[in-house]
């Protein structure tokens, strides 16, 4: 019997209030955030996870204390691997979480699927839109990790997949109808900011989060007003705009509510359960902005996962290398395009 290793990479998220500010140093220590030599970076991560601990520990107590990342992958894991074992009986499909900022890390993961001993791996982000600052990062770290067997091949994106799509759609439609099909509700599809400088240096994440609202708008003619925003913005430089609370305040002053939903984030966590159902919420409450509506992240939404297990079947004929699922190609000008850097598109 043949095996298959699926690994699949995320944020992570801390477990815990005294996990927090570890947390916040692995992300801050990562040359793909911050992009200066170790001898700068370092210390500066240290200061900045030190002084955003105890704000950072007041919004994961909204959750419980701890981010419930790691449980909301797990059950996606366990969908996936459930769906590839019962269409190819005839072979062992075990899918692994590898995080990038916190438990379970690489390294950990990479022990696992080695002592596995896969065939096949599969390598696949659970970030449906390419960035340097996501996919890329958690990448470079498994290949600096992983020394066991199995040939292996990434999927580095699927921003239109058909499934990903159908299952936002999916879970739009619901939100909108339970609220009683309010007409005067503008659709803002929110995504993870990024420094325009990223953008600048040839990332397609804006390219790409741009091409996933306008594949879920166009199946959405009930919702015909609709906008891209960008939340979680900070620092002094500057982000992608227009941001998810201007868009919220602009929206209320013109009398209109908002159904927002979170473009760019396939498992519920602090920017969806703390940022857009309590800070923003409590914006739209301040300006008027009527009704509020937030559309659940697609979690594991059938739809969903069958885009996963899409792409997973996908990758497997390829020789390797990193390719998108579906036909999607990244405009011509993004230099960070996976595929432009492995040398495969022109």
């Amino acid at each position: 019997m043949s095996k298959l290793a699926v690994v699949v990479f995320n944020l992570g998220g801390p477990d815990g209030p005294e996990a927090v500010r570890p947390f916040l140093y692995n992300l801050f220590k990562d040359p793909a955030i911050i992009p200066v030599p170790a001898i700068l970076r370092y210390p500066l991560a240290a200061l900045i996870s030190s002084r955003r601990e105890k704000p950072a520990q007041a919004n994961y107590a909204i959750m419980g204390g701890g981010s419930p990342l790691l449980p909301e992958t797990r059950a996606q894991a366990q969908a996936l691997e459930a769906a590839l074992n019962l269409a190819e009986p005839g072979r062992e499909a075990r899918v692994f979480i590898a995080m990038r900022y916190w438990k379970p890390f690489a390294d950990q993961t990479a022990a696992e699927v080695a002592a596995f001993a896969p065939d096949e791996i599969v390598l696949l982000p659970l970030y449906p839109q390419y960035s340097t600052t996501t996919s890329a990062s958690s990448l470079k770290d498994w290949a600096a990790n992983y020394k066991g067997p199995g040939r292996s091949r990434t999927v580095c994106c699927y921003p239109t997949a058909q499934g990903l799509i159908a299952a936002h759609v999916g879970q739009i439609a619901a939100t909108w109808a339970k609220a009683g099909e309010p007409a005067n509700v503008r659709l803002l599809f929110s995504a993870h900011g990024l420094p325009e400088k990223v953008i600048a240096g040839g990332d397609p994440y804006q390219a790409q989060i741009e091409a996933t609202a306008a594949a879920v708008a166009a199946r959405l003619p009930q919702l015909a007003d609709w906008k891209v925003c960008y939340q979680s913005r900070v620092g002094p430089m500057k982000w992608l705009g227009p941001s998810t609370d201007d868009e919220i305040r602009r929206a209320g002053a013109e009398g209109k509510g908002v159904l927002i939903t979170p473009i760019a984030f396939v498992s519920e966590h602090v920017e969806t359960l703390v940022e857009l159902d309590h800070e923003y919420a409590q914006i739209a409450h301040q300006v008027g902005c009527a009704p509020y509506l937030r559309a659940p992240a697609v979690g594991v939404d059938e739809a969903f996962i069958g885009a996963l297990k899409q792409a997973v079947d996908h990758a497997l004929p390829r020789a390797g290398g990193a390719a998108p699922l579906g036909a999607w190609l990244c405009p011509a000008g993004y230099g960070q395009c996976a595929k432009r850097l492995e040398g495969t598109l022109a």
